[in-house]
Formats: C-alpha cells, structure tokens, sequence
C-alpha cells in the first residue's frame, strides 16, 4: 500500500534526512520525499499497521530533523 502525506520542512538536505530515516523504519518498504512538493510518499510493508508505522516514521525523523512535521 502506497500513502502520500504533507510535510513541513526548511530544507532540501533536511528533507533528504527525512527520507533515510523513514526508509529504516520497520514497516516502511520505500519512501520519497519530495522537497519542492512539500510531500512524502511511503510504500509500506505487506500486513503493516499504517497509523502505527507512521506515528515511529514521525517520531524518527524528529530525531535527524526536530522542527519537521509530517501532517498524518
């Protein structure tokens, strides 16, 4: 299952920070992140607790990039 979300973020490093930590998220098979849109695109896992999945994608990419924000 693929979900696109809205994010806040200052900038295009940042934003890639963002990506790798959602990429290592348990759950997540892919992501993007797309700087200029404003907009991540998670492809997760088989039988994955979506709602769960992101609440630790947010919480990990606090921990590279504290004043993001994904909109969930």
């Amino acid at each position: 299952m693929k979900k696109s979300y809205k994010i806040e973020v200052d900038c295009a490093n940042c934003a890639n920070k963002m990506e790798d930590a959602a990429k290592k998220t348990a759950g997540v098979k892919d992501a993007v992140v797309n700087f200029m849109a404003l907009k991540m695109n998670v492809e997760f896992e088989d039988g994955a607790d979506v709602k769960a999945v992101m609440k630790e994608v947010l919480k990990n990419c606090k921990k590279v990039e504290d004043d993001c924000e994904i909109y969930l």
